[in-house]
This record gives C-alpha cells, structure tokens and sequence, in this order.
C-alpha cells in the first residue's frame, strides 16, 4: 500500500510541475494569442468593478 500511495504522490507532483510549467509557456511567452483575447473576454485578465456593475444593472 505505501508503494502505491508514494507512486500517486509522485504522479501528483509531476502533473503539478507540468501545469505550471505549461501556465508559463502559454501566458508569459504569448506563444498561444488566442488565450489573451479569450481571457478579456471572459473577464478574467481585468478587475474593473466598474464595468461589471454597468453590465450587471443594464439588465
């Protein structure tokens, strides 16, 4: 049993470094442009409570 359970903690450790190694790539080298866009899209890149609220009381 701890062989399985170190063999897991281990697998969970590489998907870790892999994910934010991937992060990196992907939003600090720009090499994916389409993220950025899709990211000011959904709001995420912004805190502008300003607009939320104009978006949220026009309905």
């Amino acid at each position: 049993m701890k062989l399985v359970e170190r063999l897991l903690l281990k697998m969970i450790i590489i998907q870790l470094v892999f994910l934010l190694l991937t992060q990196v790539f992907f939003h600090k080298f720009n090499s994916f442009p389409e993220l950025q866009q899709i990211a000011q899209y959904e709001g995420v890149s912004e805190d502008d409570l300003t607009e939320f609220l104009e978006t949220f009381s026009s309905k």
